[in-house]
């Protein structure tokens, strides 16, 4: 082989091994850029997943979000947002509050004892009844149950009084009233097998409409809002008020839980 020939293909040795680092360089470099663009793409979505979650961390829930909802109030109240809810006689002088949380077990344990008392003096003009429902069950817990079955407490008074009593008791008997931890009054479908169980409301389409399209929701909402704003001094339930001060059983504060007591303590408030 010559000099010459060997010199050229020295030459092109070099050149071709030129163009392979070359090629290998710019490949290296477009490897990176996607690594880049990649690692960008990926930082960029974990912090638009990091601020979609905070987003909607932030955002209310939909119970929350019926505090400032418009309130549709039912028939059959009176006052601001259609929260006061008095029942009973137009003769009767006094009216007795009575505060209640729909999850409330000892709520439960009173209207099955004690329920059918306050039924008789209400229909014999005893005293009127004032109803303030709470939620802070719910509260508690991050529940619905309270909220759900205070909204269904809505829809029954809005088909009329006796409907709405019925139902409360149907909703605290031993029968259909789920342990505390149990937030069974959330599902829809729960409250209206409930409803089945009450005359009026077995069946009743505008009742179960309203249930299941939450149209008592934000006055749910609104009446929760007066048990929490009351000026009674009322801090749990079940709780009794009647002329501004709050009857117990005895100076603890013990709930009238029997017969006896509620008739011995209300007795005494009527004759003031």
């Amino acid at each position: 082989m010559s000099k010459r020939n060997s010199q050229a293909a020295k030459t092109a040795a070099r050149e071709r091994l030129r163009v392979e680092r070359e090629r290998e360089a710019k490949r290296a470099k477009a490897k990176r850029q996607i690594v880049v663009a990649c690692s960008i793409v990926g930082v960029l979505a974990i912090a638009g997943g990091i601020g979609y979650a905070v987003v909607q961390a932030n955002k209310p829930t939909y119970w929350e979000s019926q505090k400032d909802a418009k309130v549709v109030a039912p028939a059959h109240t009176t006052g601001t947002d259609g929260t006061t809810v008095v029942i009973g006689k137009d003769s009767a002088k006094k009216t007795l509050k009575v505060y209640e949380d729909p999850r409330c077990p000892v709520c439960a344990q009173f209207e099955q004892t004690v329920g059918p008392t306050v039924k008789k003096d209400v229909d014999d003009g005893k005293y009127k009844m004032q109803f303030i429902g709470a939620t802070f069950i719910d509260d508690k817990d991050n529940g619905e149950g309270s909220k759900n079955a205070l909204s269904a407490l809505g829809a029954a008074l809005n088909v009329s009084d006796q409907a709405f009593l019925d139902y409360k008791a149907a909703l605290y008997s031993a029968k259909f009233h789920p342990e505390e931890t149990t937030d069974e009054f959330k599902k829809d479908s729960y409250l209206i097998k409930v409803a089945d169980s009450v005359p009026e409301l077995k069946g009743n389409k505008k009742f179960q409409d309203a249930v299941e399209k939450g149209t008592y929701d934000a006055w749910a909402m609104a009446m929760s809002k007066t048990f929490d704003d009351n000026k009674d001094g009322v801090t749990g339930t079940p709780g009794f008020v009647m002329d501004g001060k709050q009857l117990t059983a005895d100076n603890q504060g013990t709930p009238l839980m029997t017969v006896a007591d509620f008739n011995r303590v209300v007795g005494e408030a009527l004759k003031k």
